[in-house]
């Protein structure tokens, strides 16, 4: 399975006023602007950081994801939360040519941990030995900053000004992720269960 990032945040979804406002950087001098690549490359990675920990896309983008086989035709769950639409399901062949299946015979379910794609009718359509679905997918809690929930913006920030911060320091030896960001994000963490027990 293969989950590309089709589309990447703009700047100008980015706080980086906000940031430097969290930071309490000075304002009003000519070089105020010095930093800025700086602190979108911060803001960035903890974002990215943030993501791959509970699976939850923070600003709306576009993404494809690639598989083999439905792990059930009759529900596949998606690799990330929360999707707002599936552009198009489309089997791949051996060649590489493309096949768009109709979308009157599936639907997305939303979810805020685990949304899927469902079969209109009994199950989804069959995978071709050699062949593979590519499904598009929009996900995100939104296209700008403030549409993201208080907690997770608040653990971006907090992450963010603790890569600032140590953006010198190769030695550390503490944490990546400081304690206060994993208690802002443990609820929007998916759990699994597998064999009956939690991952």
């Amino acid at each position: 399975m293969i989950l590309v990032e089709e589309t990447t945040v703009p700047l100008s979804a980015l706080p980086v006023a906000e940031f430097k406002d969290h930071l309490r950087l000075g304002s009003g001098f000519s070089d105020d602007g010095v930093q800025d690549a700086v602190l979108e490359s911060n803001l960035r990675a903890s974002m990215a950081a943030i993501e791959a920990r509970t699976g939850k896309v923070l600003v709306a983008r576009e993404f494809s994801w690639t598989l083999t086989a439905w792990r059930d035709a009759r529900r596949q769950p998606l690799p990330i939360a929360p999707v707002s639409a599936i552009s198009a399901v489309t089997i791949v062949n051996m060649q590489g040519e493309d096949a768009s299946i109709d979308p009157d015979t599936w639907y997305l379910e939303p979810d805020m941990q685990r949304p899927s794609l469902q079969p209109i009718g009994a199950c989804l359509p069959a995978i071709p030995r050699g062949s593979s679905v590519r499904i598009g997918l929009l996900a995100g809690f939104g296209d700008e900053w403030t549409d993201l929930p208080a907690d997770l913006a608040q653990a971006v920030m907090l992450l963010s000004a603790n890569f600032y911060e140590y953006r010198h320091d190769v030695a550390r030896s503490t944490p990546a992720i400081p304690a206060s960001v994993i208690a802002l994000i443990e609820r929007y963490r998916t759990v699994r269960m597998f064999m009956g027990g939690r991952v």
